[in-house]
């Protein structure tokens, strides 16, 4: 690949796969890309309840890594899949993600690997090497989501994104009756748990539309996912927005001193819509030694090019 402005490697396909068992009557699709002796590299896909897409595969050299990408516990190719009406998800909250993680690791073999996490891949991945330090060679963190009250806020309220996107939000707050809207999160919990076709999937397909609103820094065309796709989604997510993501309020940011040792490297869109530079600015002034980088021609999406170049320029640096 030309050394100077960096984007996708070419696509590769697995040189191996599988699932899991994780316990729960879970179990996990994991897959291994590139060179089986190189340097472990992790990559944690988005949402939660988002599932691996084949460019992930494309963000680390194949002649130098051996690359790891999974399904996250119930989405994608993992089993009980959220979009069965009848999957709980229970067994399903980011410490358990984390121990999934820790089983994948020891299965594969692998004593340390570098981390790469967007979204919430980048919550996970704080989380992960908070609670596994040792594990972890470098973090690269994509779109910087801390899961904190006003984060969340930011998101779901008539105060934040929706002031910018008022005619995409509007479809998103119309579909629940005027009467529920002081509470999106449950009203749609209601609806996206609630066993009835004709009630969960106008609800999911709504949740899907608002999420994937503002990803880009200029309006792209959906992708058109499947029915189960989208409300497996849309079940997980709201499973854990309204749980605050299982974690402490602030946790990811009071626990910084845990992997403050670790290299690593921060970067978010100046006009990140999902996830605002807000957040990765205060993970920045909490953790001074990451390095730090403000795209000023992007948004939330990993592909855009100026985030791009940026990810796979720390995963080249790393690779060594």
């Amino acid at each position: 690949m030309d050394q100077g402005f960096r984007t996708f490697y070419p696509p590769i396909e697995p040189y191996d796969s599988g699932t899991l068992d994780v316990g729960d009557t879970n179990e996990i699709y994991w897959e291994t890309c590139g060179t089986p002796g190189g340097k472990p590299a992790l990559f944690l896909h988005g949402g939660p309840g988002g599932g691996l897409l084949t460019d992930h595969r494309r963000l680390f050299d194949p002649s130098a890594y051996r690359i790891v990408l999974f399904d996250q516990r119930n989405c994608g190719r993992s089993t009980p899949h959220a979009g069965d009406p009848a999957t709980s998800l229970t067994a399903n909250t980011t410490w358990h993600l984390v121990e999934d993680i820790e089983r994948l690791r020891e299965h594969l073999g692998i004593d340390r690997w570098l981390v790469l996490g967007g979204s919430w891949g980048s919550t996970l991945a704080l989380a992960y090497a908070q609670r596994h330090p040792e594990r972890v060679t470098e973090l690269v963190l994509r779109g910087v989501y801390l899961a904190r009250r006003s984060d969340e806020s930011w998101s779901l309220t008539e105060t934040g994104a929706a002031r910018l996107f008022p005619e995409e939000w509007a479809r998103f707050r119309d579909l629940i009756p005027l009467g529920e809207r002081g509470d999106l999160l449950s009203a749609y919990g209601r609806r996206l748990f609630d066993p009835d076709p004709a009630v969960h999937l106008p609800a999911a397909h709504a949740w899907a539309a608002w999420e994937l609103s503002a990803n880009t820094l200029l309006p792209v065309e959906p992708p058109e996912l499947d029915d189960r796709t989208v409300l497996g989604f849309a079940r997980i997510e709201q499973h854990y927005f309204s749980r605050g993501c299982f974690l402490q309020e602030g946790g990811l940011l009071r626990d910084v001193d845990r992997i403050r040792h670790i290299p690593a490297v921060l970067v978010n869109g100046r006009y990140d819509i999902k996830t605002p530079p807000e957040q990765a600015w205060d993970l920045h002034l909490a953790w001074p030694e990451a390095e730090f980088h403000i795209v000023e021609n992007a948004g939330h999406a990993g592909a855009e090019p100026g985030t791009l170049h940026h990810v796979v320029s720390a995963t080249d640096r790393f690779r060594a």
